[in-house]
């Protein structure tokens, strides 16, 4: 094993989107200067993100020739300019998945495994959190990587790379109070598998208990009844819609509404309860256009991405605005802040759930980034006549007709 570099953070961040580029868009690789700037100044899949101007680029790429980890070249077409090619996988020996897992370590800093498993999907497939675990180890043998101290609240360490300084010396890479990602500890099947078993388990009692709740709402029953006259009796969505309450809220305004869910056990309770209603038990991330239509003229997400991490809510958001019909609405429902906390009793049932809170600039910001416009979104307090301890967050979006 050759002597590891020692790099700044500068030199990290342009050897990291060298590392990602050369996979994720091998057509355009080498990079030009011009390219590699935008690549580390990109907002997405940065940590921190960064305004470096094409000198500062230049010169750490510079460095890092003189390191032997870059190669400078000419292009081979068109006009001839320089561009960059990383040589660290060579130096370093790298394993595909070891490449990986260096490159968003180098990008994104200290990671705990359910993240990076999530965040080098386009790199190199995991097939859970445990595989990832492993490379980490085996590169830890190897003096890589090396496992962080487990700090108070989170579910798992951390690993951050040894090819540099450590995180505590750059004060512009604070380490986030809340791991969104927490709830992929054991992989995104055994998550799903949670929500499922906990939502079944409680589907009578919370049935009995909420199905009545939106006509103590007035906010609420104001929105739905703005996505009813928008919808003018088109197909309308509900996923997640646990007992079929709001669905059916939705139906008897006019709306041709159709409830989805994850549990059958609430499916059954929605059916029992509603049986001119259609309801149907179904992934949200998977959901079609309807029969009846080209799109749906709106897809609620009622407090139904309230379990997923921050590394799968874009693809959640953009699988729901993708079966919208022109103009259609997307609306959200959540729980607004900076926490992840876990039940482990619901109306007095035993259950196992986390419930990820989100901040509204960042879900504005993802249903954006979906194509949608039109934002608007609405942030209130908790009703504490009805026992509610969280901030709640609604947004809503229309898609480009």
């Amino acid at each position: 094993m050759p002597d590891l570099p020692v790099l700044d953070l500068e030199e990290q961040r342009v050897l990291g989107s060298l590392l990602e580029k050369q996979v994720t868009v091998p057509a355009s690789y080498p990079l030009s200067l011009n390219a590699l700037r935008t690549a580390c100044n990109q907002t997405s899949s940065r940590d921190p993100v960064t305004e470096y101007d094409e000198h500062t680029v230049e010169q750490a790429a510079r460095r890092l020739k003189e390191a032997g980890l870059v190669r400078i070249v000419w292009s081979d077409t068109g006009r001839r300019t320089l561009k960059y090619h990383q040589t660290v996988d060579e130096r370093l020996e790298l394993a595909d998945d070891e490449r990986a897992l260096l490159t968003v370590l180098l990008l994104r800093g200290p990671q705990a495994p359910g993240e990076l498993k999530t965040r080098t999907e386009r790199l190199h497939a995991f097939s859970d959190r445990g595989a990832a675990e492993e490379t980490l180890r085996r590169m830890a043998e190897r003096g890589l990587v090396s496992e962080l101290p487990r700090r108070s609240g989170d579910r798992d360490s951390r690993w951050m790379h040894l090819l540099g300084d450590p995180p505590e010396s750059a004060p512009v890479a604070a380490v986030p109070a809340v791991d969104r990602e927490s709830v992929l500890a054991e992989g995104s099947a055994a998550r799903d598998a949670r929500v499922r078993a906990s939502y079944d388990a409680v589907a009578e009692v919370y049935a009995e208990e909420l199905v009545n709740e939106v006509s103590d709402l007035p906010f609420e029953r104001w929105l739905l009844d703005r996505v009813v006259a928008h919808a003018d009796e088109g197909p309308v969505v509900e996923v997640g819609c646990g007992p079929g309450h709001v669905t059916a809220y939705l139906a008897d305004g006019g709306a041709d509404a159709t409830g989805i869910d994850l549990s059958p056990a609430m499916i059954a309770e929605a059916r029992r309860r509603f049986p001119d209603g259609t309801y149907e038990v179904g992934d949200l991330r998977q959901l079609m256009r309807p029969t009846s239509a080209p799109g749906w003229s709106a897809v609620l997400g009622w407090y139904s991405l309230i379990h997923l991490a921050a590394s799968e809510l874009p693809d959640a958001i953009a699988a729901l605005a993708r079966p919208l019909a022109a103009d259609g609405w997307l609306v959200l429902g959540m729980h607004a802040g900076s926490a992840v906390r876990h039940n482990a009793e619901w109306f007095d049932v035993p259950i196992d759930l986390d419930f990820v809170f989100n901040e509204p600039e960042d879900v504005a910001a993802l249903v954006a980034a979906a194509g949608l416009v039109d934002i608007e979104w609405y942030h209130r307090g908790p009703l504490t006549r009805r026992g509610e301890t969280t901030n709640r967050l609604y947004v809503v979006a229309r898609k480009q007709g």
